[in-house]
């Protein structure tokens, strides 16, 4: 098979026979064998029953119907599960991303090499409100900064393509469907493209990602995503070493007043006592947090050696 287009959906019952009839065209135009898995995230619309007629009327069409609502992400993951095509492209499902798109970003797969990629909406003005834009804008720098992907505009762009061997060796879960390309390029698929698309004005109801909540979890999970991408194998060389300091630091300064009041003593300069000091007890401080941070360090280590999947590695090839 081509082409496997996911589709996870919220409510988007109006749009649904549209957006599969365009799909199909555009498909049948270029000759390509395709899947559409329609992904309903806990809908409380007619969606599903939607998604059934459209699958008693085409062989083509799939569903997957969760009991309850758990985010794109986990529907990204069981889409992926269930895709078969050599080429998996993501779109949402409120007709804003649009299929035409599926040529260009299938031959940029095939042909050129990507191992992924993402889509640039160039006119995201039209529609969108500021609460929605500047936050994108803003996570988008941050974005690139972290992962290292420098030729990204926009993260979190729906419209995506993927190389098979991509989705089925990495694993979306919580809202880390923003950082596809870094969980990809963490996975050592590299070769990370994109294309600027084409971005329509929603046709029905209203977007279901409004707001700042958008941006401040999404920096959560980038932090998170950075953390376990770099120390998540190793968490005592940032918890060990933390502690080693803040320890080390406590310790010279302890040293420091204790040679401060011997000299005195020496010397007949009266001086108060150790405990009276401020600094004492910062240094003390110091010395507790430095060990609790050393020993987290070791225990995560502990941990991270016992876990399930701790020697799970990418192999591309073998002999």
């Amino acid at each position: 098979m081509d082409i496997s287009v996911i589709i996870p959906l919220y409510n988007e019952a109006e749009s649904l026979p549209e957006l599969y009839a365009w799909i199909a065209r555009v498909c049948k135009e270029n000759n390509f064998s395709y899947e559409v898995i329609f992904v309903n995230d806990g809908s409380t619309d007619n969606s599903w029953e939607v998604i059934e007629k459209l699958g008693e009327e085409h062989k083509e069409v799939k569903g997957i119907k969760f009991r309850r609502n758990y985010g794109k992400s986990p529907a990204l993951y069981c889409g992926f599960e269930r895709a078969e095509g050599n080429v998996v492209i993501t779109m949402d499902a409120d007709l804003q991303d649009s299929p035409d798109e599926i040529p260009g970003l299938y031959s940029m797969i095939v042909d050129e090499g990507y191992d992924l990629v993402s889509g640039f909406k160039m006119n995201r003005k039209k529609g969108d409100p500021l609460s929605k834009t500047i936050p994108t804008k803003l996570f988008n720098a941050t974005a690139r900064k972290v992962s290292g992907i420098h030729n990204l505009h926009d993260f979190n762009c729906g419209l995506k393509a993927y190389r098979k061997e991509v989705v089925k060796n990495i694993e979306v879960y919580g809202e880390m469907h923003r950082y596809m390309p870094y969980l990809a390029k963490n996975a050592g698929f590299d070769r990370i493209g994109e294309k600027k698309v084409h971005h329509q004005a929603r046709k029905y109801g209203e977007s279901k990602f409004m707001g700042w909540n958008r941006f401040v979890n999404g920096y959560l999970d980038l932090m998170t995503l950075w953390f376990l991408s770099t120390f998540g194998r190793k968490p005592m060389h940032v918890f060990g070493f933390l502690g080693s300091l803040m320890f080390f630091i406590g310790f010279i300064a302890v040293v420091c007043l204790g040679v401060d009041k011997l000299w005195c003593l020496s010397h007949g300069i009266p001086q108060r006592l150790i405990a009276d000091s401020p600094y004492f007890f910062i240094s003390l401080t110091m010395m507790i947090i430095g060990t609790q941070l050393f020993i987290a360090g070791f225990l995560g280590d502990l941990i991270s050696r016992t876990s399930q999947g701790r020697n799970e590695y990418q192999i591309e090839k073998t002999i």
